[in-house]
């Protein structure tokens, strides 16, 4: 001790510790905190296929499905019935009465109706009336046309009075009791005179609505008929968007209803991480006083996992190595790897995962595509491709060895057959790929599923800080359809005015917030996956055949192509639900609504009809 004091550069020598220690945490700072490797939940299934289309097709056949093809609706409604039922494992056949006899109907359990023009059908309109009256289940899922024979049948549907015009449906009211997410409005995008006018009788249960000044527009209902019941949809929208209240609406028929659903919710953070992306930074400038990496680091960032922290959410990154435009194959590493290590360990350490995006942000088109001027992208020769995904590949596991990596987001949602084909037979990494479910531009669009050559497609449903009312209608029906949320952002949302930046961070945040609260105060038994998992549960889910049986005490479900667990929606449209469920859990959503989790093969579950 006596020695320390004696010594000359004592002063200078704790200033040389402080500087190094300085150094060392800023050093251990720029890594980012360290992760650890959790052991990963709904793992991919290895092995055979089973596409969605093989399980539908084992699926016994218990509905038919009427449709006109001198109809342009009925056309549309087919084209998004065939995917909902194959989506739910929904057993039908299909007829076209502009070609084909009724049938008789006694053979099945349900018929669905995408019929809106009723004047062809006579006597089977009071047969089918009868066979309601009897116990059956039809869904009329079009808008109908005001006619004669819509009259032989309006006091069974439930209507008191129908009038020949049609009304606006711009707005959807959806009862609380319904559907998840329900007791609000939401708002339709390019609205039209789609809904029939009606009256409705005192006995008729409306589900979804217009409020329409004094009155109400039902635009879902239904109406007990005798032992069974009709189902009416009269919003007239037959797209994707949609699919959910079409599911919900299918899901009334029977005294107990019920599909799969996949169960998962999934935050995508694209070009994440990346180098800092040119774009104009005057719109953080304005706000923040910052430059866009400061910005990033100390803002957008720090924004981003209070997300994590306050609802328990995962992102699942999507790492892009450059930006630049060289599609010619001859690839470089990236040198300045610092922000990658920094972001991607935090996001790891934070329950999240990382994905691959891109060599750059070229999207794996070949030479022969022309983009007609909506992009001013480059394209590539298929080896330039395979040279540009193995460097990707190679990347990303010299910075975040050891961890899961196996989604592909293409950038701007675009991929060519060719581009797939690369990624199938030359890169055995990517398991998955998570593009859009929506069509656009040279996107590349998706439903859930296992496809046959053992990739998962898990599209991306909503996007951005803006959340207009086509995503808030969307991610509400994907909620109903398959019990999914699936949503993208980009740091440099904030340097293009068309995904908001003139708004700014603060208003695309509080929106981002806003969503993410409501999903978890509508769906709180949702789970919180990353990519990765989201896919193992799709291909559970894409494989399941189940089959729904009555029993001297209740209800029985048995699972072909079960793994570990699945979970299914379930509808108690009549009688009571007993305390015991044997091989899962039974847990309550809203109204008569229901999710199962399915741990064997063979559920049961006490149900008595009074």
């Amino acid at each position: 001790m006596k020695e320390w004091k004696q010594f000359r550069y004592r002063g200078i020598f704790l200033v040389f510790i402080g500087f190094l220690g300085l150094s060392v945490a800023l050093f251990i700072e720029r890594q980012g905190i360290g992760y650890q490797i959790p052991e990963q939940a709904y793992a991919y299934l290895t092995g055979a296929v089973v596409t969605a289309d093989q399980a539908q097709s084992q699926v016994p056949v218990n509905t038919l499905v009427v449709t006109d093809s001198r109809d342009p609706s009925s056309m549309l409604a087919k084209e998004q019935f065939q995917q909902i039922f194959k989506d739910m494992k929904v057993g039908y056949n299909l007829i076209d009465i502009a070609t084909e006899s009724f049938p008789d109907v006694k053979s099945y359990e349900k018929v669905v109706m995408l019929v809106s023009q009723l004047d062809d059908l006579d006597q089977e309109l009071i047969a089918l009336r009868d066979w309601v009256e009897s116990g059956g289940y039809v869904q009329f899922a079009l808008t109908l046309q005001k006619s004669s024979h819509l009259s032989l049948i309006e006091q069974a549907l439930g209507i008191k009075q129908s009038q020949a015009d049609h009304g606006l449906v711009d707005k959807l009211y959806i009862e609380p009791d319904f559907m998840i997410g329900g007791g609000r409005e939401y708002i339709i995008e390019e609205p039209f005179d789609s809904a029939l006018k009606v009256d409705l009788s005192e006995k008729a249960k409306v589900h979804v609505s217009r409020k329409e000044g004094p009155g109400v527009l039902p635009l879902i209902w239904e109406h007990t008929y005798g032992k069974g019941k009709f189902v009416i949809d009269n919003f007239g929208i037959y797209n994707k968007v949609t699919r959910g209240l079409y599911a919900a609406s299918y899901n009334l028929l029977g005294k107990v209803a019920s599909y799969p659903v996949i169960n998962g919710s999934v935050f995508y953070l694209d070009d994440f991480p990346a180098p800092v992306p040119s774009g104009d930074g005057k719109y953080v400038k304005r706000d923040y006083n910052l430059n866009v990496a400061d910005f990033y680091t100390n803002i957008w960032w720090v924004d981003m996992l209070s997300f994590v922290d306050k609802y328990g959410i995962k992102y699942t990154g999507a790492t892009i190595e450059n930006y630049e435009d060289d599609t010619s194959g001859n690839v470089h590493g990236q040198d300045d790897i610092s922000r990658f290590v920094y972001f991607g360990n935090m996001l790891l350490r934070s329950g999240g995962e990382i994905g691959y995006h891109g060599y750059n942000h070229q999207p794996l088109s070949p030479k022969s595509l022309d983009y007609k001027g909506v992009y001013s992208y480059h394209t590539w020769e298929e080896s330039a491709m395979v040279s540009a995904m193995k460097e990707l590949v190679r990347f990303n596991e010299e910075l975040f060895p050891n961890v899961e990596k196996s989604v592909y987001v293409p950038p701007s949602n675009v991929l060519s057959a060719e581009g797939r084909k690369v990624l199938v037979e030359e890169i055995p990494e990517i398991k998955t790929i998570a593009s859009s479910y929506f069509p656009g531009d040279f996107a590349y669009d998706q439903e859930f599923e296992w496809a046959s050559d053992g990739m998962v497609e898990q599209p991306r449903i909503i996007s951005g800080g803006m959340l207009d009312d086509f995503m808030q209608l969307a991610a509400f029906s994907e909620l109903n359809m398959h019990f999914v949320n699936s949503h993208f952002i980009h740091p440099d949302d904030t340097l293009d005015v068309d995904r908001g930046a003139e708004l700014g961070w603060a208003v695309l945040k509080s929106n981002l917030e806003h969503y993410i609260s409501w999903l978890k105060s509508s769906a709180p038994d949702l789970r919180d996956l990353t990519g990765s998992q989201l896919s193992g549960a799709i291909q559970r889910y894409s494989a399941l055949v189940p089959k729904q049986e009555r029993t001297a005490t209740g209800i029985e479900w048995t699972f072909d192509h079960f793994y570990d667990e699945v979970y299914l929606f379930v509808r108690i449209n009549e009688g009571q639900v007993g305390s015991h469920v044997n091989g899962g859990t039974l847990t309550h959503l809203t109204g008569n609504l229901y999710l199962l989790k399915a741990t064997q093969a063979k559920v049961t579950m006490d149900w008595s009809e009074e």
